[in-house]
């Protein structure tokens, strides 16, 4: 009888509380938590970390861009004398190009690293537009294909675009924007007085009587244009740098005149000493003043303006303005690392807040959850065991039991707890009295069902014997010979009846009660087979190997192929043969192939069929439509034969596959197999394919 779990009165106690309030307990604290710390404070740190991070990678970016556009219009004053000279391989020229070359691998890293914002973008593609026309400047300056100014303009493709990366600085963060516009404007200045310095070095080293008309007007309207523009630059940086940055560029301009000045000391100095004379320049002022005037290379070398000391006092200005520019592209990186650190620090100590709110309210968890936990895994443990171990042990000792004596009681969970895990122990135990007693009568039902077969199967065959007996006896005494053509069919109908008791046998596990003890041919197997099918005249075979079968599985060997014949004859066309044929495999196996020419059966059906065949089912109902084929997979379990059934080659029919194993035959050790025998033994086990699945490849 079974039992229903009586239930119990619900006791206070934190391990009597019911599951969701258990897990509201757990889960209340954490959420709040992360909904107010990690919600609001972390994020918003966080994105102003990235901000940061991204100022830091813009401020990088334009510190390569201002160096690479430095050294360009650098390389290009530098080469003005020597090109215009005719000296393209001058030293100084592959020298200051190698410089900008260095630089534009520099900004490449830098351009790999920056945001990906629209505007950055935008402004690298006119970088890279500038970049395409640097080879031919490099290869037509001063020649006939690019001369005078637009020769030091060209330039202008390359470092504009550069220069003008520098509005992107302070990206995210709006402390850093006026660096920006004060870098940009004095990048704009020390670009006019770059221009002014390459200019008015060309003016002073080109043969003017060979300039095409109007080019001369060109060059001195391009040079007084650009000193314009150097006031406006300075004017601009005035308009938006702070005071302390005014006074350091004045600083750098005074330092500069008075380097200048020093350095027309010692020019002086060296011309005493050597007793040359000595005409001192102007400052830079009076010497652009100069230039823009129009006057000739031997009118300038007069007030001592010479290529080399104009060069020399642009030089030291344009020197000026670069170190202002390199003062105010590391202040702008070293602020936006200062940024970046700072929302860093703050993004680690919010994170760090939530992460001890959360571990509080962890061990407050913890703390709750300890009362149920011991209980769960008591739980799950002992589950584990009923479906692993105690219920399958039960089962089997149900099947082997007694009838009539069996017990339905079982062992129940060791948890006494009221809550919800008390509850489900007491459920399974439930279950599993459950399960324990329909076991029971299964097993019960089939002992008895067994019994039956087994008592009329044995009852059958003592009968069948008795009436085999006694036909042979009549046909030994028979001389007509349509009466013992009579005698012939009555004797096969009652072996086949014999055969159908087997059936029985076989179904309620019952072992034959009559076994060979010497090997027979499996010639005389497949004859003893054939002999037991109703249309035995159809069945052909031919180029059975000569070995033999092991007497222990001869019997069962005889029933399983009488089976699989009597489907194909039974399935197939009257007038068309079944052809039963066999392969000796160099390991020993055989194989045994039928052959019908029947209706076939759809794939569906085919992969059932093998699927009970590879593993026949537990005895019921619906074995009654194919019990022939239950009993070939009981009778093949036995002794490790494989059967497979799958469409004929030609397309009609079905071939039956029955591999006999070298346990039955007489086989070679492997050690005796050659590796190409190998080969093709593992080649035929390859088509010799899975239960369920078969391949249309011929064997």
């Amino acid at each position: 009888m079974s039992h229903s779990p009586t239930p119990a009165r619900r006791r206070f106690g934190a391990r009597n509380l019911r599951v969701a309030q258990k897990l509201q307990a757990i889960l209340l604290i954490p959420v709040f938590v992360a909904l107010a710390l990690g919600g609001v404070r972390v994020k918003r740190t966080v994105d102003t970390w990235q901000s940061a991070e991204d100022a830091v990678r813009v401020a990088e970016l334009v510190q390569a861009a201002n160096k690479y556009a430095s050294d360009a219009i650098n390389e290009r004053d530098v080469s003005v004398i020597p090109l215009v000279q005719g000296d393209r391989d001058a030293a100084a020229v592959v020298k200051a190009r190698k410089i900008t070359d260095e630089d534009a691998k520099q900004f490449d890293a830098a351009v790999d690293h920056m945001p990906r914002t629209a505007g950055l973008e935008r402004r690298i593609a006119l970088v890279r537009q500038g970049e395409k026309e640097l080879p031919l400047v490099r290869s037509s300056a001063f020649t006939s294909r690019m001369a005078g100014v637009q020769t030091e303009e060209s330039y202008h493709a390359v470092q504009h675009p550069l220069m003008e990366i520098s509005n992107e600085l302070g990206f995210g963060i709006t402390t850093q924007e006026t660096y920006g516009r004060t870098l940009y404007a004095v990048s704009l200045t020390q670009a006019a007085e770059s221009l002014i310095r390459a200019i008015g070095t060309h003016l002073l080293v080109q043969d003017r009587s060979k300039l095409a008309k109007g080019e001369l007007q060109s060059q001195l309207s391009s040079f007084s244009s650009y000193v314009y523009l150097e006031q406006i630059g300075l004017q601009e940086y005035a308009g938006f740098a702070g005071t302390a940055d005014v006074a350091r560029l004045r600083e750098a301009l005074e330092g500069a005149r008075k380097k200048g000045q020093e350095l027309v000391s010692q020019a002086r100095s060296q011309a005493e000493a050597a007793g040359q004379p000595f005409t001192p320049p102007p400052d830079l002022e009076k010497m652009t003043r100069a230039i823009a005037s129009g006057a000739t290379a031997a009118q300038l070398a007069e007030q001592g303006i010479t290529p080399e000391t104009f060069f020399a006092a642009s030089t030291l200005s344009f020197d000026a303005y670069r170190s202002v520019e390199v003062y105010l592209t590391d202040t702008a990186l070293a602020k936006a690392h200062t940024i970046a650190d700072d929302a860093r620090n703050d993004a680690i100590l919010n994170a760090a807040l939530v992460l001890a709110a959360v571990l509080a309210a962890f061990l407050l968890a913890n703390w709750v959850a300890r009362t149920m936990s011991t209980s769960m895994r008591r739980l799950s443990a002992s589950a584990h065991e009923i479906a692993a171990q105690r219920l399958p042990a039960r089962l089997t000792q149900l099947t082997r039991a007694v009838p009539g004596r069996v017990e339905n009681e079982v062992e129940p969970i060791p948890i006494t707890t009221t809550d919800e895990i008390g509850e489900v122990a007491r459920a399974f135990d439930h279950v599993h009295r459950e399960a324990v007693r329909l076991a029971a009568e299964q097993a019960l039902l089939r002992a008895n069902i067994n019994t039956i077969f087994s008592n009329l199967a044995r009852r059958s065959q003592s009968l069948i014997e008795r009436q085999l007996s006694m036909i042979s006896e009549l046909e030994g005494r028979e001389a007509d010979p349509d009466q013992l053509e009579n005698l012939f069919q009555l004797d096969h109908l009652a072996t086949r009846v014999r055969r159908n008791g087997e059936n029985l046998l076989v179904l309620s596990g019952e072992a034959p009660a009559q076994q060979w003890d010497q090997p027979l041919p499996l010639v005389d197997v497949i004859r003893a087979a054939v002999s037991e099918v109703e249309q035995y005249e159809r069945v052909h075979f031919a180029g059975v190997p000569e070995t033999e079968i092991d007497g222990r599985a001869v019997n069962d060997l005889v029933h399983l192929l009488a089976e699989l014949l009597e489907n194909a004859t039974t399935f197939s066309s009257p007038h068309v043969p079944v052809h039963v044929t066999a392969t000796r495999l160099p390991d020993g196996r055989i194989m045994v192939e039928i052959h019908d020419k029947g209706i076939g059966m759809p794939p569906e059906e085919l992969a059932e069929i093998n699927r009970n065949l590879a593993d026949p089912p537990t005895v019921d109902a619906s074995i009654s439509q194919r019990m022939g084929l239950f009993v070939v997979g009981r009778l093949a379990d036995r002794h490790g034969i494989r059967t497979q059934l799958r469409p004929a080659d030609t397309g009609q029919g079905t071939t039956t596959l029955v591999m006999l194993p070298d346990t039955i035959t007489h086989r070679p050790t492997t050690a005796e197999l050659d590796a190409d025998t190998m080969a093709m033994v593992a080649f035929v086990d390859s088509r010799f394919t899975d239960a369920t699945t078969w391949t249309d490849e011929p064997i």
